[in-house]
């Protein structure tokens, strides 16, 4: 695994964001400065329209703001170009959604090897190493399953192997128990804790769940695209 860069890993400093449409602005996040450690586990909540999406959006490098500076890793993003944002992330950024994007012609093994199609490997390293990203969560058995062979939950873990086989530096999660029953949602916040416990990925996680919420180890909660506050919940 990758060395963990100093903390913070990530660095906010007076984000802003608007969106327009039409003749009208939108607000949407006024001035956001916070800090995330590397190694943490952090939940970003709040009602809809808060701005988390949005945020988390920023921290992935899916969007840019208006203003302010989001230094990742000791990488200043806000100076990079489109190439080398889409590069940036491809290297850094694992993503995990709440409808599990699988491409549901592909088996789970071949959808875990999509992000290392642009990569310097051999076929067989890429199945190498898809394999032992099942193997951590918990479904090499299943590696030659298509989607729709597998249960809401298992095609997340499929997603959460194929956010990792990159070894990336952040995990972006964006509310991702929110299509499952409660079960397979305890199993799959307890896999996100294992790796970030045992591992040492650092997640940010947008979620309306204040019990999925309670698997990180604080709670950063948005109000009209202010930050509100922060609840320590483990250490």
């Amino acid at each position: 695994m990758s060395e963990l860069p100093a903390s913070p890993l990530v660095s906010l400093r007076d984000i802003v964001k608007t969106y327009h449409r039409g003749q009208q602005t939108v607000p949407v996040l006024g001035g956001i400065t916070f800090d995330i450690d590397a190694g943490e586990f952090l939940a970003l909540m709040g009602p809809s329209g808060s701005g988390k999406s949005t945020l988390l959006n920023l921290i992935a490098g899916i969007d840019r703001p208006d203003s302010g500076q989001l230094v990742i890793g000791g990488v200043d993003i806000g100076v990079l170009d489109e190439a080398e944002l889409a590069d940036w992330r491809a290297q850094n950024v694992g993503f995990i959604f709440q409808f599990y994007n699988l491409m549901p012609v592909l088996s789970a093994l071949e959808n875990v090897e999509l992000p290392l199609l642009l990569k310097d490997m051999t076929r067989r390293e890429r199945r190498e190493r898809a394999l032992l990203a099942l193997e951590m969560v918990g479904l090499a058995d299943r590696a030659e399953h298509a989607p729709s062979e597998l249960s809401g939950g298992q095609q997340q873990r499929v997603a959460i192997a194929r956010a990792l086989i990159t070894d990336p530096t952040l995990i972006v999660a964006d509310e991702p128990t929110g299509d499952l029953d409660r079960e397979s949602a305890n199993d799959i916040l307890h896999l996100m804790q294992r790796l970030n416990d045992e591992i040492g990925k650092t997640i940010v996680m947008v979620t309306h769940d204040s019990r999925a919420a309670g698997h990180a180890h604080a709670i950063m909660h948005l109000e009209k695209g202010e930050l509100s506050g922060r609840e320590e919940v483990r250490v």
